[in-house]
């Protein structure tokens, strides 16, 4: 009995100097992660970038670019979901850089109206102004001109995902004032280290390649607009991307690596997907 009573005793000491112990080395811990955050934070350095089209020194694409921008007549305004601005692999610097700077116009925001831009408000109310956006009510761009009494002047793109797209079009009145037009091409998209919708879903880029040269009559804007996407493609290619199939042919072939979604309207959206209906 004295001896469990003396081992007992012992065992309550050890204890008592184990959690000393442990408070030491928590306090001890505490301080030492105060001092961490008393250190000084070093930014993390950006690459070099062109001052032309945008991207790293290192990949600077301009040796795909027009020497001179393009001689064009048509004015373009670019409505950019602010989520796109930073994107690396984005289109719309390459764009730019492909056109006069008077006739290529960014503008990034979600959401738009008079009294904050009145530049805008006074484009989209010209009778000359044309939106492109597919739909049920849209017309197509080579029919338009074709009847139209007022040959366009001005077209304006929205660049960003289908959904950022859908959400800028609609909640904003002032896109709804101009023409709505879309695109009937047969052509399939080349911007392929990024997922598309379906085959024939087209980047920001190259919608406007294909406008301009309908407006211009001229299908060499077509040729060298796409140049550059297709050298920022075949570099990525290069160093390791891969090839995006588009979610349409994903899903048709039974390779959509996600489970099918819940939300019935979403389901709804894949089932027309794959059976090559429209949305």
């Amino acid at each position: 009995a004295l001896r469990s009573q003396t081992l007992s005793e012992e065992e309550r000491q050890e204890g008592g100097a184990s959690l000393v112990a442990s408070t030491l080395d928590a306090e001890a811990d505490s301080a030492s992660a105060e001092g961490l955050w008393e250190l000084p934070v070093e930014p993390a350095e950006r690459r070099p970038e062109c001052s032309r089209c945008s991207r790293p020194q290192k990949v600077c694409l301009c040796p795909f670019l027009p020497v001179h921008p393009l001689h064009i007549s048509t004015h373009l305004y670019i409505i950019q979901h602010p989520a796109e601005e930073n994107k690396v692999l984005r289109t719309v610097p390459l764009l730019a850089a492909c056109l006069p700077q008077d006739k290529c116009k960014v503008k990034i925001g979600r959401r738009f109206s008079e009294e904050r831009d009145v530049e805008l408000s006074t484009v989209c109310r010209k009778s000359s102004t044309l939106i492109l956006y597919p739909g049920a009510e849209a017309t197509d761009l080579e029919e338009f001109i074709l009847d139209s009494p007022v040959y366009p002047s001005t077209i304006i793109i929205i660049d960003g995902t289908w959904s950022q797209a859908k959400d800028i079009f609609y909640k904003n009145s002032l896109f709804r004032l101009p023409k709505q037009v879309q695109l009937k091409t047969n052509i399939s998209s080349q911007y392929v280290i990024r997922m598309q919708p379906t085959n024939r879903c087209l980047s920001t880029l190259e919608c406007a390649a294909v406008a301009l040269s309908i407006l211009e009559k001229n299908n060499h804007i077509q040729e060298t607009l796409l140049r550059p996407l297709q050298a920022l493609c075949s570099f990525q290619l290069q160093h390791g991307a891969q090839i995006r199939l588009s979610k349409e042919y994903l899903l048709k072939n039974g390779l959509y690596p996600k489970p099918m979604p819940r939300n019935k309207r979403k389901l709804r959206k894949m089932e027309l997907l794959m059976n090559s209906v429209k949305i």
